[in-house]
C-alpha cells in the first residue's frame, strides 16, 4: 500500500513552513489541499505559498484553474489520487478540511453533481437547526453526532445528495478501506495564542491588499465561497461595515479551527504535535524523526 502523508492544522498554525521543511528533508512533492489555492487570482485570502517559500519543492493544485471554475470534494480526489499514484514518489498533502483528506485516504464514494448553490438558496430562510430537521426527516439514518447543525454547509450538500440519489447518506459515508497508508500530522497550539495569530494573519492580509483581491473579483461576477472572501460581500453591497467584515473572518476562521481539530481528533487516526513557535526547528525535528520511524 502506497505511504501519503498530510500535514494539516488551522490557519497561522505553520503549516506551510513545516511541509516545505520536511519534504526538503526526505525529497518529497507536496499537494496543496485548499480548495481556494488551487485557483488563480485568489492569492491572500488563500495564502498562498510564495516561490521564496516553496523552496524548489514541487507543488501541486496552486493556481491551476480559473477563479470562477468550480471546484469540489470530488475534484480533488480525483486530482490528488492521480498525482499520488503517478509515480512511486511519495507525496505530502498540506493543508484541507477532514473531508478533503478523508476523501483521498479512504474509499469515498461521489454519485452526486457538484454542489448546487441555486438550490441551497431554497433554504436561505431556515435556520441552522431547522434545516438540519429538515436533513433528518429526509434520512433518519444518519449519525448525529458526526454531523453537527451549524455545519450549514455540510448540511446542504447532504440534503442535495439525498435528493438527487434518492438514497440514504450512509451509502456514500466512509467504507472501513484505506486506499492508502498514511501518517496525519496535526499542528496543534495552545488556543488562545492560535486565535491571537489567526486575528494577526487577517490584520496582515488586509495591509497586503486583501480587500482590493476581493474587490477586484466582485466587480467581475467572482464570489469565493471561501473564508476571507465572502464575508466581503455583504460589505460590498452596503449591509454591513468593513470592520464588521473583517471580524466576521476572524470569527469564522476560528470556528473552522474549532470543527478542524474535532475532526482530526475524532474521526481519524491523526498524530497530534503541539508547535513551539518560539523554536519551530525542534517542532520540525520530532515530526522528521517520527516520520523516519514509520518511513522504516
Amino acid at each position: 500500500m502506497k505511504k501519503v502523508i498530510a500535514i494539516v492544522g488551522p490557519t497561522a498554525s505553520g503549516k506551510t513552513k513545516i511541509s516545505i521543511e520536511v519534504a526538503k528533508y526526505f525529497g518529497f512533492e507536496i499537494i496543496s489541499g485548499d480548495s481556494v489555492a488551487i485557483k488563480k487570482d485568489l492569492n491572500i485570502g488563500s495564502a498562498k505559498p510564495t516561490a521564496l517559500e516553496m523552496s524548489g519543492i514541487k507543488h501541486y493544485l496552486i493556481d491551476e484553474i480559473e477563479a470562477s471554475d468550480e471546484y469540489s470534494v470530488y475534484d480533488f480526489q480525483k486530482k490528488a489520487r492521480n498525482i499520488i499514484d503517478s509515480n512511486d514518489e511519495i507525496k505530502i498533502i498540506c493543508g484541507g478540511t477532514g473531508l478533503y483528506i478523508s476523501s483521498v485516504l479512504y474509499n469515498y464514494e461521489f454519485e452526486a453533481s457538484r454542489r448546487n448553490f441555486d438550490a441551497e438558496d431554497n433554504y436561505q430562510n431556515l435556520s441552522n437547526q431547522e434545516l438540519y430537521e429538515l436533513l433528518l426527516s429526509k434520512d433518519k439514518t444518519i449519525d448525529q453526532n458526526k454531523l453537527h447543525p451549524n455545519n450549514r454547509k455540510r448540511v446542504l450538500r447532504a440534503i442535495q445528495i439525498i435528493d438527487e440519489t434518492k438514497n440514504n447518506l450512509n451509502k456514500y459515508s466512509k467504507k472501513n478501506e484505506k486506499i492508502y497508508d498514511y501518517y496525519i500530522i496535526y499542528l496543534k497550539m495552545d488556543r488562545n495564542i492560535l486565535y491571537e495569530r489567526i486575528n494577526n494573519r487577517v490584520d496582515q492580509m488586509l495591509q497586503e491588499g486583501l480587500l482590493e483581491e476581493v474587490k477586484s473579483l466582485y466587480e467581475k461576477k467572482i464570489y469565493p465561497k471561501a473564508i476571507g472572501y465572502q464575508e466581503f460581500i455583504p460589505y460590498f453591497e452596503g449591509k454591513i461595515t468593513l470592520d464588521d467584515a473583517v471580524e466576521q473572518i476572524k470569527t469564522n476562521s476560528r470556528h473552522l479551527a474549532k470543527r478542524q481539530e474535532t475532526w482530526f481528533k475524532n474521526q481519524m487516526d491523526s498524530h497530534f504535535y503541539e508547535v513551539n513557535l518560539n523554536n519551530i526547528d525542534e517542532t520540525i525535528k520530532i515530526i522528521i524523526d517520527d516520520l523516519s520511524r514509520w518511513l522504516n
